[in-house]
């Protein structure tokens, strides 16, 4: 069995990687719908900032390059892609013996990039070169993690944290735009084609329907595609077979992570899209992400919280 603060390094570390992937992602879009000039640009900055949680007014507040900067190098902010990051770091530090020098080094190289002196002034000069930078060096990481780390309970650990955390920003995201409170905010072209950039989507979306981007087919795709690896469905899937493979050695006598996780899994896989809208999607996306954070407490109970005294002899 890993050490508990070994399992639990590792799950952060891939949870804080996707985190500020996710974000970089989510401000290259609102910095792009500035450059159409359109009216939906506005729309489209609260749509990303409401899906991180941010107040209803906060687009209101500031421009989109003032928001963009916040969410990407605001030390102050604990969710900002640089705080994610350092956290990412700090976590990797304290396990540097179980993971590679691949990893490490490309993890230092992202940090390093958003800590530079002169990193706000690097944003100013080409803000989407940033962006497209470190969205590239996040994505080898998560390459070299996957080439060079041995396939077993720590990799399994980091990708675990990676899967959930993007599970539950995909579901934030889809909440904002297809819940009870979202007021036609996809009404235009522009504001559905960004959505599906914000999740990474649109080249993958308009292989399977072509050209015809409409909302529910949208909500489909990243809800309920078997194959696009941002999609929930996808995503609860392997977050069952990570937690399947590991969850023999939890020590909780609650209900295992590996059961909810089938559970999940298994909404989603039978899910059908007209029963979903026919419900309220609303609902359905609150009872999945309600679903995604029993499975992270299931997970803290059974690797990383659990009784001492359960591992002491009789």
């Amino acid at each position: 069995m890993m050490l508990a603060r070994v399992a639990d390094s590792l799950y952060w570390i891939g949870r804080y990687v996707e985190r500020a992937e996710h974000l970089c992602r989510l401000s290259d879009v609102m910095l792009t719908a500035t450059l159409d000039r359109t009216e939906s640009a506005s729309q489209i900055a609260r749509i990303a900032l409401a899906a991180v949680g941010d107040p209803e007014d906060t687009a209101k507040a500031r421009s989109p390059y003032d928001s963009a900067l916040a969410l990407v190098l605001d030390k102050e902010d604990p969710g900002s892609v640089a705080s994610s990051l350092a956290l990412a770091r700090e976590n990797a530090r304290q396990v540097r013996d179980q993971i590679t020098t691949e990893t490490w080094e490309r993890l230092n190289m992202i940090h390093f990039r958003m800590t530079d002196p002169h990193a706000a002034q690097s944003f100013a000069g080409g803000s989407q070169a940033f962006l497209h930078d470190t969205i590239a060096d996040l994505h080898l990481f998560k390459g070299a993690a996957d080439a060079t780390m041995s396939h077993g309970e720590g990799w399994r650990f980091l990708l675990l944290g990676v899967y959930l955390e993007r599970a539950q920003l995909i579901g934030a995201l889809l909440e904002v735009c297809f819940g009870e409170k979202s007021k036609r905010v996809l009404a235009d072209h522009a504001a559905q084609t960004s959505l599906l950039r914000m999740g990474c989507a649109l080249e993958p979306y308009l292989r399977v329907y072509t050209a015809d981007i409409r909302p529910d087919l949208i909500l489909e795709f990243l809800l309920l595609d078997e194959d696009f690896p941002r999609s929930m469905r996808f995503c609860t899937a392997r977050i069952e077979e990570h937690l399947t493979s590991i969850s023999r050695h939890g020590e909780s006598e609650s209900p295992g992570p590996d059961r909810l996780a089938g559970r999940l899994r298994a909404r989603l896989q039978y899910a059908d899209i007209e029963e979903v809208q026919a419900g309220g999607a609303s609902a359905f996306l609150t009872a999945i992400l309600d679903e995604c954070a029993a499975v992270h407490k299931a997970v803290y109970e059974a690797f990383v919280a659990y009784p001492l005294e359960q591992h002491l002899p009789a």
